[in-house]
């Protein structure tokens, strides 16, 4: 089965299961981008927060919350962005990860009025030394991300101001479809949607 960037053969075989490969190459194709943008930049030095997944050198995962003022992310370079490690309880779970398999994926999110997602999918590198490392207050090492994919992902299950999304799945309420679904670079790919096998006849 065919790779790429985003996907794999496990990707591959439930985009045929659901017959979403179409949407998924024109996602790909649309808004996949090795590069930051200076929307990106902005978005990602305005949070004061990520999550980042990491796993150990056996391929077991993990996730982690990393919290801060908004600008403690900084992209640092086209393709590059740098967090510090703060005191935290000593485990260093996803830092002693990135020791092992340097893989990661970080994951964006603003909540409330205007919800938005960005994933950042690349290596990353550790550094006690690390010549910005001054630049970072209460930083006890560096991070630094190698991003290698970086793309929007649809935020409509993000909890608005009033709780719930609109989107997620109510009992006896039709399911909202996403403006996304009508632009005219998606229109044409976007497959029916599948019947889901918990609603109640």
């Amino acid at each position: 089965m065919e790779t790429t960037r985003l996907y794999h053969r496990g990707n591959r075989e439930l985009q045929d299961m659901f017959d979403s490969r179409r949407i998924a190459d024109r996602l790909e194709g649309v808004t996949l981008r090795a590069a930051f943008t200076d929307s990106d930049r902005a978005f990602i030095e305005g949070v004061g927060f990520f999550f980042l997944a990491t796993a150990d050198a056996q391929g077991r995962p993990d996730c982690s919350f990393k919290g801060g003022m908004p600008g403690f992310v900084r992209v640092v370079g086209p393709s590059e962005l740098a967090f510090p490690d703060y005191d935290g309880n000593g485990m260093f779970k996803s830092l002693g990860n990135i020791a092992v398999n340097p893989a990661v994926g970080m994951l964006f999110i603003a909540m409330g009025e205007t919800p938005r997602r960005l994933r950042v999918n690349g290596t990353a590198r550790i550094n006690r030394d690390d010549p910005l490392i001054g630049d970072f207050i209460g930083a006890q090492l560096l991070v630094r991300v190698a991003a290698q994919a970086i793309f929007p992902n649809c935020p409509r299950y993000i909890p608005g101001q009033d709780g719930p999304s609109i989107y997620a799945p109510r009992p006896g309420v039709p399911p909202i479809e996403p403006a996304w679904k009508g632009f005219d670079e998606f229109r044409d790919a976007v497959p029916p949607r599948a019947p889901a096998t918990g609603d109640k006849k």
